[in-house]
């Protein structure tokens, strides 16, 4: 039997850790940026936050098995742990992508965005070779930035909608 409330509260917070993530690396490579040279802000905030959002995915799951929850749960929410832990690591890593191409910087000089795509490509690789040849791992890779991003942005959607509803306000009441 698989509780179904349990994985949403799971599924919700992580959710929050994604936008978390996003945010507080956004916000921290920003402030670093006034202080020293946008690729060295990002890394020094990278691995940090890519070590909180880690810690923070393991914490949720450690619980869920530490609970009284059924196996299929604790089961389900271990599959999910591994299926998002790398969109979950590109929270942070995308907040870096975006500030350094609006401020018309190459990614590619950070050591920590190298290092992050050196340990995706070592994940990705040989499940490209494994379906065909090597010319599928730019597409594997463009691949994995998409569906990452679309997880995030489906997470932080899903977070931030009731938030804005109770915003607004309720409903108006159907005139009759």
């Amino acid at each position: 039997m698989i509780r179904l409330a349990h994985l949403k509260r799971r599924l919700g917070q992580y959710a929050a850790l994604w936008v978390g993530g996003f945010l507080v690396s956004g916000t921290a490579i920003l402030v670093g940026a006034t202080i020293t040279d946008i690729m060295a802000a990002t890394d020094m905030v990278l691995p940090v936050l890519m070590v909180g959002v880690v810690l923070g995915l393991g914490a949720g799951v450690a619980a869920s098995l530490l609970s009284g929850e059924t196996v299929g749960t604790k089961f389900v929410v271990l599959l999910l742990a591994v299926l998002l832990a790398l969109p979950l690591l590109w929270a942070p890593v995308s907040a870096a992508v975006a500030i350094a191409f609006f401020a018309d910087r190459s990614i590619e000089y950070s050591e920590a965005y190298a290092a992050f795509q050196i340990g995706v490509s070592r994940v990705l690789f040989p499940i490209s070779q494994a379906i065909g040849d090597g010319d599928l791992f730019g597409w594997v890779w463009t691949a994995f930035q998409w569906v990452s991003s679309i997880v995030g942005f489906a997470s932080a959607l899903t977070n931030v909608w009731p938030l804005l509803r109770r915003l607004l306000g309720p409903e108006p009441a159907p005139e009759l």
